[in-house]
């Protein structure tokens, strides 16, 4: 088998299917596990405890932004070797990334245990009592960052050779074991640093298992070792603007929540983010569709443009089919079913809320696609100097909307926030990317006519109508959304065993005209 054809297989529509199925199991498993452990851990360990927890379970989640984005730049340029068939370039390029990040692991651990007295005691208002262990707990969590610092490039290797299953296998009990620690360590103790010291083992644990998979799947990185200084400057261009691209996002996506606390009260923060953060767990479905489609885009974006164009008006067809029949009948039953769920005031306060922000997760889950072929085209320049950009006109129209209707003026800059970034990331995908984007116009007709079905899901005001609305709608995106499907995607879909053929050039093309 040749080279081409050996590679090939790394974005066929199956692998690809397959493997956002995965992503996707490896983000619903943990929520679950949460939800079922999190009241046993608050009666266990009390309020104050739980909530220290809760801390460090972010500062873990966060601590591999000291990577400073080398991760996502392993990812990216370890699947442009793959693609252009330059395997045997790869291990001296893993190699001198994991070992920048591990040096600013170490730098970032370094900077922690410097700042923890100072934020133990005089940022965060911790209780007294829980002084001398919240302290002791960030020490070790501080020791944690070189190898949350690690696994992240470990796991960019992987993700770069498509082995999202192996990856999965890996992060599932490791999560799930960031829940489940505590209850293993309550008959022994209730303190933090008991539980924070497990937490810290499992995610040693977890850095061992990706290294000893980035080994069996490429074994030239146990007997080809070596560091070459020549791909530092590559690696932290392409990592700094991740950085950027990682604090903004986060940045932007929680503004508004800070002002409707500065502006209104806390009570209207409530009813403001309960429904906003119940919209945002739709996120798992395009987040696992990019993520999957990150290392593949890189694969083919300079190599095979006509394929990343296949690949692009798939991922946004797929997210398309699966996001907005769920977006479409949370809109329509807003109302009643936050009533059904937190009673009628947070009915009232909330449901116009809850329809904005499932809009704007609508249009954001279409947008992170583009978002991720330009990263992957070695360009997250262009997304960052875009939020940059957003950052002071979304946070003065969230002020002034926020000032003149409450949080509904609060959801709807935020969802013509999203719709915004959807435009302009298109427009500059187009012109960055034309040979790529070719096949995306044809996207935007669905994209506007689900916006337009999702204010016809604001009228009806009794019961039957918005049954009929939905039963009506979601029948017709059944019969369009099948015929819209190539016979290849329907096997996918339907799980019948098809053979993904290596395409050539000229019937690549011709299938991407079918999109």
């Amino acid at each position: 088998m040749s080279r081409e054809k050996r590679n090939s297989h790394l974005v066929s529509g199956r692998l690809l299917a397959r493997n956002t199925a995965w992503n996707v199991v490896g983000q619903v498993l943990p929520m679950v596990a949460g939800v079922l452990t999190i009241p046993v851990i608050i009666r266990a360990m009390g309020v104050d405890r739980f909530g220290v927890l809760s801390l460090a379970w972010v500062v873990v989640g966060y601590l591999s932004l000291f990577d400073l984005g080398i991760g996502r730049a392993l990812t990216k340029l370890v699947a442009d070797k793959v693609g252009a068939n330059e395997e045997g370039s790869i291990a001296p390029l893993a190699w001198t990334s994991l070992a920048a990040m591990l040096a600013l692991g170490v730098s970032g651990a370094l900077l922690t245990l410097a700042v923890t007295p100072w934020l133990v005691s005089r940022v965060l208002r911790i209780p007294q009592v829980l002084l001398r262990e919240t302290t002791d707990g960030f020490y070790l969590l501080a020791l944690s960052i070189p190898i949350v610092t690690v696994t992240a490039g470990l796991r960019g290797i992987l993700e770069a050779l498509q082995r999202f299953r192996l990856i999965n296998l890996i992060k599932i009990p490791m999560s799930v074991l960031s829940f489940v620690a505590p209850l293993l360590v309550f008959p022994f103790s209730h303190g933090l640093v008991p539980v924070i010291g497990v937490l810290i083992g499992g995610r040693f644990l977890g850095c061992l298992a990706h290294a000893w998979a980035c080994c069996a799947a490429l074994p030239g990185l146990r007997t080809e070792g070596s560091f070459d200084r020549s791909l530092i400057v590559p690696l932290l261009r392409f990592g700094s603007w991740m950085t950027v691209n990682n604090l903004l996002g986060p940045l932007l996506s929680y503004l508004d929540r800070f002002l409707v606390g500065a502006l209104l009260s806390v009570t209207a923060v409530a009813y403001y983010t309960t429904p906003v953060d119940l919209v945002l767990r739709l996120i798992v479905i395009p987040f696992s569709v990019a993520g999957v489609l990150f290392p593949a885009f890189a694969m083919t974006v300079n190599h095979d443009p006509m394929r990343s164009a296949m690949l692009l008006a798939r991922g946004l067809k797929y997210v398309f089919l699966i996001l907005f029949p769920v977006v479409f009948v949370m809109v329509t039953f807003a109302p009643e079913g936050l009533r059904w769920w937190l009673g009628p005031t947070f009915s009232v306060q909330g449901a116009t809320v809850l329809r904005w922000a499932a809009a704007g997760v609508f249009i954001n889950a279409l947008a992170m696609l583009p978002f991720g072929i330009l990263h992957s085209a070695g360009r997250p320049d262009v997304t960052a100097w875009l939020l940059l950009g957003e950052l002071p006109v979304y946070g003065a129209g969230t002020w002034l909307l926020t000032r003149a209707w409450g949080i509904e003026g609060t959801a709807i800059a935020w969802a013509v926030r999203y719709l915004a970034e959807f435009i302009l990331v298109f427009l500059l995908f187009r012109r960055l990317l034309p040979e790529v984007s070719k096949f995306v116009p044809k996207q935007t007709i669905p994209v506007t006519l689900g916006l337009g079905a999702l204010y016809l899901a604001t009228l009806p005001r009794t019961y039957h109508a918005k049954i009929a609305l939905v039963c009506g709608v979601l029948a017709s995106l059944g019969v369009i959304g099948w015929r819209w499907l190539t016979p290849e995607e329907r096997g996918l879909f339907a799980f019948i065993p098809m053979r993904v053929s290596d395409r050539t050039p000229a019937r690549l093309e011709t299938a991407g005209h079918r999109q």
